[in-house]
């Protein structure tokens, strides 16, 4: 099995370091580093159009090499895709461990989750996998220290045992683990975190009247943290939260409730 492994915290990152170790202990892994060159955190499904891009080795010191870029986590999977490394193309793409948990309604912003989602448009099979710190925080501004041995060791044998998993075509796995020994495994869908954003001025300009410094994140806080069975409360319940997740963002009801609206009558009818 040819893997491909990448991240959006960078190749230098312990969290892609410890799981490239793992999974090069798996028999039967070809495995191949091409992250980012430096953070790319929450730059989502972002691919670099208007440039060419750096590719440089990097010498990991065990005798294997990696490649970094000065693109985004998308941008490393479409590399390898393309054909960056002579005669050698994935067969499924591995992205993390993250820095930090990517749950909920955060996946969208996630340069990790959109790696492997880039793997599943390719037709690739696709693994994200993210860590919360040892203080247990949702909240990716406060991390503490992290020890990923746990989760890179169950990551890699799940990318040996992915072939026997009961998944449908193009459906990517998000793992999300307790930044504890974890308590056990939940296949979880996706919960909802909603955040308390505030608009605060941090500075003026004092050279420009019209130039101002803002933050825009404010506190965070959950929702639906009733409801069982999501990646939120999984966490909480200090388990391994793992979410099937796929590509198809059509609302098909609401394809059923437009379908019968006839639209086509706002070509006809002059505005009244």
């Amino acid at each position: 099995m040819r893997v491909l492994l990448t991240n959006d915290d960078g190749i230098e990152a312990d969290g892609l370091q410890t799981l490239r170790r793992a999974l090069l202990k798996v028999p039967g892994i070809d495995l191949r580093v091409v992250a980012p060159d430096g953070n790319r955190s929450a730059m989502a499904r972002s691919i670099t159009t208007r440039r060419p891009l750096w590719v440089e080795d990097v010498d990991f010191g065990d005798g294997t090499v990696g490649y970094a870029t000065d693109g985004t986590p998308v941008d490393c999977v479409r590399l390898a895709h393309l054909g960056l490394i002579d005669g050698w193309s994935t067969e499924m793409v591995v992205s993390g461990i993250n820095h930090g948990t990517n749950i909920g309604d955060d996946i969208t912003y996630s340069g990790t989750v959109a790696a492997a989602l880039e793997a599943i448009i390719l037709g690739l099979p696709g693994i994200a996998v993210s860590q919360q710190s040892s203080a247990l925080e949702f909240d990716f501004r406060k991390p503490s220290a992290f020890d990923f041995d746990a989760a890179a060791n169950f990551t890699a044998r799940l990318v040996a045992d992915l072939e026997s998993v009961p998944l449908p075509e193009a459906t990517l796995l998000n793992v999300n683990f307790p930044g504890c020994p974890p308590e056990g495994v939940e296949v979880a869908r996706l919960g909802r975190r909603y955040y308390r954003d505030q608009l605060e001025i941090v500075q003026p300009d004092p050279n420009s009247p019209k130039r101002r410094l803002y933050r825009v994140y404010g506190e965070e806080a959950f929702g639906d943290e009733d409801e069982r069975n999501t990646d939120v409360t999984a966490l909480a319940d200090r388990r391994v939260a793992v979410t099937p997740l796929h590509f198809d963002l059509t609302h098909h009801e609401g394809v059923r409730a437009l379908g019968e609206h006839d639209l086509e009558r706002l070509l006809r009818d002059e505005p009244k």
